[in-house]
């Protein structure tokens, strides 16, 4: 990549609070050019592109200026995640710009500091979280260890066997809870830190365009974690008629 600090168009829409930005440059040297975020019951659909025009044009940006389309992964809502990868797809391929993606919690876990290790949990509903565990790197940066997974609250208190700094919307929810089982071993970030940042994912996929990191057009999904509703349903169903037939 020639271009030591490039402008990346990011958006997350992984929960209610949809978010767009611009930023140049990445985790270490980046610089956020500008950003919008609106939290609200609306459909990301109804608000997304026209959120993307405006932050163009209020700083005097065209399209093609851009050098890549990042977008937040998830997990988290289904709805949202398939309307900022299809926004982020036609975009990519109508700009025949570099398509780049990053989990959502590790946006989150980018926005915060110190020495604990952060714990990054978002509501999954059906009473179960979506959560990942970060240590800080030498510069530190928050990086994952290990994988995603949904979990009950009580199943992530029993991961917990350290003081902790915990982030993400799932503490609205289960942070009473967490507190009072954990104590002294649960720090909660501020309040602020805990809607998904478009500006974050824009500096993380700095990172992957540098290394070349791009996600393929045809074949790029969310990361969904676990199957939709839809989906549980229809392999319930197949199932029953594969025992109707073994009958």
């Amino acid at each position: 990549m020639s271009n030591a600090r490039p402008l990346i168009l990011a958006i997350d829409t992984s929960t209610p609070c949809s978010s767009v930005a611009l930023t140049r440059g990445d985790v270490h040297q980046g610089e956020l050019v500008a950003t919008l975020s609106l939290n609200s019951n609306r459909t990301h659909s109804r608000r997304l592109l026209t959120g993307i025009d405006w932050l163009l044009s209020e700083n005097s940006i065209d399209f093609a200026d851009i050098d890549g389309l990042a977008v937040g992964l998830g997990p988290g809502s289904f709805t949202g995640l398939r309307i900022g990868m299809a926004t982020v797809k036609g975009l990519a391929t109508a700009m025949d710009k570099p398509l780049l993606g990053v989990s959502t919690l590790d946006a989150l876990a980018l926005c915060c500091s110190g020495e604990k290790p952060v714990c990054v949990l978002l509501d999954a509903r059906k009473k179960e979280v979506y959560r990942r565990w970060y240590q800080s790197d030498e510069q530190g940066v928050f990086r994952q260890q290990g994988s995603i997974k949904a979990l009950k609250a009580d199943e992530l208190a029993a991961e917990v066997l350290e003081p902790t700094l915990m982030v993400g919307d799932g503490l609205f929810i289960y942070g009473d809870f967490l507190k009072e089982i954990l104590g002294d071993f649960v720090t909660m970030a501020p309040l602020p830190l805990s809607y998904p940042s478009a500006a974050a994912i824009g500096f993380l996929c700095c990172e992957q365009l540098h290394a070349g990191d791009v996600m393929p057009l045809d074949s790029a999904v969310p990361l969904y974690v676990r199957a939709s509703d839809a989906e549980l349903s229809l392999v319930n169903k197949e199932q029953q008629e594969q025992k109707k037939n073994d009958t």
